[in-house]
């Protein structure tokens, strides 16, 4: 569980990063004031597709774990039943027979 906390760090600050030094590199560029507003406002946009993009990934992966995990309940609460069932069958084959 630390080595995932551990990985979300690393990749949060590897982001603010990367986002800091792109917004630092474009104010520092030589450039007109609507030009350099152009720059930012097309990096924010492909951060944030980006983010999309991870986040969409990120719910597809829960998505098919919660999925797994309904068709493995699903299937040891039949299993679960099928034993029951059978136990009770014997029960009432060995009361009958008394």
């Amino acid at each position: 569980m630390e080595t995932s906390n551990n990985t979300g760090k690393i990749v949060g600050g590897l982001l603010l990063g990367a986002v800091v030094g792109a917004a630092l590199g474009i104010l520092f560029a030589p450039g007109t004031g609507s030009e350099t507003r152009k720059k930012i406002s097309s990096k924010g946009n492909d951060i944030t597709d980006g983010m999309k993009e991870k986040f969409n990934k990120f719910i597809d992966g829960v998505k098919e774990e919660y999925d797994a995990v309904k068709g493995k309940a699903s299937e040891f609460a039949a299993d679960g039943v099928s034993k029951a069932n059978g136990f009770v069958e014997d029960a009432k084959a060995k009361f009958d027979h008394s």
